[in-house]
């Protein structure tokens, strides 16, 4: 029995199966993704959205969909659908659809009178390409296949409206046509396996709408351009390949090429292998480099994203050389803002000042899988030279106190993961003294010591990250520890926000806290009272005051919930660290029971993976990018910490 499968009850229920996405990549920026029974209901929905460096770092819908239609005597059935102005859904496919299986591939069964016909999809790594296979499964008479392509040419956070600027002209390539509607773009490019008929009968179709666009408060229609369809007669039991790429490919090659694909694929029967597929979704290849994005439909390449996801996406799969390829990306950039030099452009947030802090705990979460002596041979130069550079107040904004933790500015402009903004200006304005940011510098101090013990050249640097961490676990300690048993989230001189906040647990996670074992144990139990959800942490306690536990409503309401009550799966990792700290091995079945919320979640939002936030009250439905990279990893890495402990 598949782990991922849908019966027609769920499928032709509107209100449930146009909730449910799903996301293919090519691990090269390119995405597919829709609802589940394929009408788009997000503009950042597609067929093929791909990159095009020409046009900025951003995504460009090419294809936006893809509707098909089965001819028997005469008779036409469509097996689209797509949502019109007025809430009309037309052409209503779905109720066609017998069963959705996401296993292996996203392959759809049809059922029309005594026709059997099988969707099967396919993204070809590397390469801006989708490949779809059509199977006649049964037929009690001649059946013909029509493909009308819905062309969008535009960016993904854009709308189109009916224009005449756009080119109609086509080219005639190996059994299909190519498209370029706009100047920059590069032509797409539709074939098939097999001989087809291209008829031409351009259309605006206007007025498509976008639920989930709608429910966020933001633009929501558009209207999208089908120049004509593709018509291919099929016998039983026979198979059709279509392709939509950027470049031509040979008819005969496409065969070969969707079993090649398919043969290297994750399949998700459990848990972990469907967080294991989400996670290499994430990765980025080019050329010499290599990335993770931060979360898809929409997303980057940020540098505290990255650090925070790369054990979990790397690591906690047994994926050793794409951590090393992603952390010497990384590094590299990193070096390049220590030396003045110019940037990576790709990487966003690479001087933020808590980015070389996340990457010394990304490279002690290496030492933690493949041990000290291979993380000392590896990194030790690299997390000296960020240490040194911090001492030496290298960082224009974090700077050692004279108590030796570390204070930023963050009043006018985010610092932390807690960015959210209204009109430019952070909406928690964090500055000062952090607690995370402080417990992550006194973890970066002792893991540093500990990594150079004993090396040759090493005595007096680390003579001085010692002298700093004994000087700063006092002054942690009097400075956030109060008397409620909690850690204040920042201070900024005399004012200490008392605000219950998930970044203590940070403080109590890491190998290396601040917190001696019942400091943490007091700290653990008003996380695990006020903020633990079976989703995540929460961003802020239902006690404290502006507590906002659902994100809904207009843009502006949902950037004032934004890290004011929704919960974060990412900050399940810290958590199941310390609590498995504070209660050693009794604690592993309380921490497995617990990641059942996230199983659940398998076949909810984007199917497979994880959303970026929950609301923090019941029912904690999913919001955001419906697949988020740190989410992920952390997940995964709490996973893979419960399998050691077990083993």
């Amino acid at each position: 029995m598949s782990y991922l499968k849908f019966d027609k009850n769920l499928m032709i229920n509107l209100e449930q199966s146009l909730n449910k996405e799903m996301l293919r990549t090519n691990q090269a920026g390119a995405y597919h993704c829709s609802s589940i029974v394929g009408c788009n209901t997000r503009k950042q929905h597609g067929l093929l959205v791909i990159p095009i460096p020409e046009l900025g770092n951003k995504n460009f819908v090419m294809l936006s969909s893809l509707d098909e239609t089965v001819i028997q005597h005469g008779a036409p059935f469509n097996l689209g659908l797509h949502r019109y102005q007025g809430g009309v859904y037309s052409p209503n496919g779905h109720k066609y659809i017998r069963e959705y299986d996401c296993e292996t591939v996203p392959r759809t069964t049809y059922r029309v009178g005594g026709v059997i016909l099988t969707k099967e999809a396919v993204f070809i790594s590397q390469e801006n390409r989708i490949l779809i296979r059509y199977t006649l499964v049964d037929a009690h008479s001649d059946t013909t296949l029509q493909f009308r392509p819905f062309l969008a040419f535009r960016e993904a956070n854009d709308l189109v409206v009916q224009n005449n600027r756009l080119n109609q002209d086509f080219t005639e390539v190996d059994n299909g046509v190519g498209f370029c509607l706009y100047p920059g773009f590069p032509t797409l490019y539709m074939q098939f396996s097999q001989k087809a008929k291209w008829v031409s009968n351009p259309n605006w179709y206007n007025g498509i709408e976008y639920i989930k666009d709608l429910e966020r408060g933001i633009p929501y229609t558009e209207d999208l351009w089908v120049p004509g369809y593709f018509e291919i007669p099929i016998k039983k039991g026979e198979s059709i390949i279509f392709s939509a790429g950027t470049s031509e490919v040979k008819h005969r090659s496409l065969s070969k090429l969707y079993e090649t694909e398919i043969a290297g694929r994750t399949r998700r029967t459990s848990f972990y292998n469907c967080l294991k597929n989400a996670a290499k979704q994430f990765y980025i290849k080019e050329g010499k480099e290599m990335y993770l994005t931060s979360g898809y439909p929409w997303g980057s390449i940020r540098a505290r994203d990255t650090f925070m996801a790369l054990p979990g996406c790397t690591l906690a799969i047994d994926h050793l050389d794409d951590y090393h390829a992603i952390m010497g990306t990384i590094l590299k950039a990193l070096n390049n803002y220590i030396d003045n030099e110019m940037l990576d452009e790709r990487i966003h947030g690479i001087d933020l000042p808590d980015i070389p802090l996340w990457c010394i705990w990304a490279i002690q979460q290496y030492a933690r899988y493949q041990g000290i002596e291979a993380a000392r041979k590896e990194y030790l130069p690299e997390v000296a030279r960020i240490l040194d550079w911090i001492i030496a107040g290298g960082h224009p904004n974090l700077a050692v106190e004279t108590n030796g933790l570390v204070g930023t500015t963050g009043t006018n402009t985010p610092v932390s993961w807690m960015n959210a903004t209204s009109n430019g200006w952070p909406l928690i304005p964090r500055t000062g003294l952090l607690v995370e940011f402080n417990a992550l510098w006194y973890n970066a101090l002792m893991f540093a010591s500990a990594l150079a013990a004993d090396v040759p050249g090493y005595e007096k640097r680390r003579d001085e990250w010692t002298t700093l961490a004994d000087e700063a676990k006092p002054a942690f300690i009097d400075t956030f520890l109060n008397e409620h048993g909690y850690l204040y989230d920042y201070v900024n001189g005399t004012y200490a926000d008392p605000s219950v906040r998930p970044n203590m647990a940070v403080a109590i996670g890491l190998d290396y806290s601040p917190l001696d074992r019942r400091q943490r144990k007091g700290v653990l139990d008003v996380v695990t009272r006020e903020l633990l959800t079976p989703k995540g942490l929460r961003t802020l306690s239902p006690k404290s005051y502006g507590y906002r536990p659902f994100y809904v409503g207009s843009p502006q309401e949902r950037e004032q919930a934004y890290h004011n009550g929704p919960a974060r799966p990412w900050l399940i990792g810290a958590y199941a660290d310390a609590y498995l700290k504070v209660y050693g091995h009794s604690g592993v079945g309380y921490i497995d029971r617990m990641l059942i919320g996230f199983e659940d979640e398998m076949s909810q939002n984007c199917i497979g993976s994880v959303s970026q936030m929950y609301d923090g009250n019941p029912p904690y439905s999913g919001h955001g990018a419906i697949s988020q990279v740190s989410n992920v990893a952390e997940v995964l890495r709490t996973l893979r910490t419960l399998k050691k402990l077990n083993m």
